[in-house]
């Protein structure tokens, strides 16, 4: 009997030739991504222009029936060592997903009885979805239903998993995310994808990815490339969840809990209930060419800490907000266009390394090791105002601690070198419209933390 799951939820198949059903009608693609959480070149996208992987581990077909589904052969065992992800990926050339009914994917096996499925219940307007993924776990295969749209369509999405996407295209992304890194950085750390849900542990933690070399490859046709992408959208991509990262010994910061998605048109109250209370991360993305505003309210809906004054066109970032004792998050949204936004725990926020890391807006970063340098390279031209929030000795997960003296507020461009003590902290980077970098210089090894998980 086939095994239902909703939206986030995974489990194990067998780590065998499987093939997978997608539903009704819909575009379907696959995207082979490397351990960065990107596409290594374009031979790994999989389409209808370009059916078979080289490896020849995955194929597409359109089933003979007529009645829209599309079928994805993938010999999990042929899959090649360097590829850990397997993405099914939805589009629409016209209308929105909304539209399509009976949206569903699901893993039949060796002898065609289904194994596991999932069905879309929540689609809105967007046009591209990573319906479902399957990845490797523990020496084998698991299917997670994914269910993560983009308003912007398949532009977003490409641009999201390292996909190039040609200028002659006339493919506008906004914002900019593209920030030069001088060649003496080394590796470029990819935006982060696909929060893993919870396995038997409350939640399994993941470290952020970095993108991986690419190899040489030939050259795929160039129809390949243009079969994935849309036409010129003015769409930010949707927020794509943040991973987790490796599990931090006994983590107690917060509570894990299922990601929040919600969305809307303009101006809006983004509520959710039931939230434990405490430190959270709102990642949210606009569609505008005007003003960005976002508040806290309070429990008799007045306006309280703004948390976002931008005129920055397509905003998006991750905000760190505190959730009340009562359990409901409540924010009031200013904004002139459509908007996306994801609620996530805080042990989802990315955790900083050395390896060079690069975001867009503000956002929320962990540390958890010894003590270090925090190298910033902030590109804005506006506000840049970090705050730093030490963990390790606050006993009350429900609120902040203080945030430790030695802050950066400055105005424009800037290259700040911050000294962090020993995690687990927060660098919160409150204001940032604009691209920047981060990564630590000479860490050490935690000590009082490792002894405390260690007990």
């Amino acid at each position: 009997m086939m095994r239902g799951l909703v939206k986030g939820d995974n489990a194990f198949v067998p780590t065998a030739p499987l093939r997978v059903a997608v539903r009704n009608g819909v575009d379907v693609a696959v995207l082979l991504l490397a351990e960065g959480g990107r596409v290594r070149g374009d031979a790994d996208i999989v389409f209808h222009g370009a059916p078979v992987h080289s490896s020849g581990a995955v194929r597409l077909s359109e089933g003979g029936d007529g009645d829209g589904t599309v079928w994805l052969e993938t010999g999990l065992p042929a899959v090649e060592e360097d590829i850990t992800r397997v993405l099914v990926v939805a589009s629409t050339e016209s209308g929105t997903l909304r539209d399509v009914e009976g949206l569903s994917v699901a893993v039949l096996g060796t002898d065609g009885t289904a194994v596991v499925g999932y069905e879309v219940t929540d689609a809105g307007g967007e046009t591209a979805m990573v319906l479902a993924e399957l990845y490797r776990r523990a020496g084998g295969w698991k299917f997670r239903a994914v269910g993560q749209g983009y308003l912007d369509g398949l532009t977003g999405l490409a641009v999201d998993h390292g996909v190039d996407v040609p200028e002659d295209h006339g493919t506008e992304v906004a914002p900019d995310h593209g920030v030069d890194v001088p060649e003496d950085h080394g590796t470029e750390v990819a935006v982060d994808h696909g929060a893993d849900v919870a396995e038997e542990a409350p939640v399994e933690n993941r470290a952020p990815e970095t993108r991986a070399p690419e190899p040489d490859l030939p050259p795929s046709p160039p129809q390949a490339v243009a079969k994935v992408v849309e036409p010129p959208a003015r769409v930010p991509a949707a927020p794509a969840p943040a991973p987790f990262p490796e599990p931090v010994a006994d983590w107690t910061f917060g509570a894990f809990f299922e990601p929040h998605t919600l969305s809307g048109p303009g101006n809006d109250v983004i509520s959710v209930e039931g939230l434990p209370p405490g430190p959270v991360v709102v990642e949210l993305a606009l569609r505008t060419e005007g003003y960005t505003g976002v508040w806290t309210l309070t429990p008799d809906n007045r306006e309280d800490d703004l948390l976002v004054n931008s005129t920055e066109e397509n905003f998006r970032g991750r905000l760190l907000v505190v959730v009340p004792e009562n359990g409901r998050l409540r924010l009031k949204l200013r904004a002139d266009g459509p908007w996306q936004a994801r609620v996530l725990p805080l042990a989802a926020a990315r955790r900083l390394s050395e390896e060079t890391m690069e975001g867009w807006g503000p956002d929320v970063l962990l540390h958890t090791g010894g003590t270090a340098d925090a190298a910033l390279h902030y590109r804005g031209s506006s506000n840049f105002i970090v705050d730093v929030f030490e963990l390790a000795e606050h006993d009350d997960p429900t609120v902040l601690p203080d945030a430790r003296p030695g802050y950066i507020n400055e105005i424009g461009r800037r290259r700040e070198t911050l000294e962090l003590p020993e995690g687990p902290l927060l660098v919160h980077l409150a204001r940032a419209d604009g691209p920047w970098r981060a990564r630590l210089k000479q860490p050490r090894a935690a000590t009082a933390w490792l002894r405390r998980a260690r007990r």
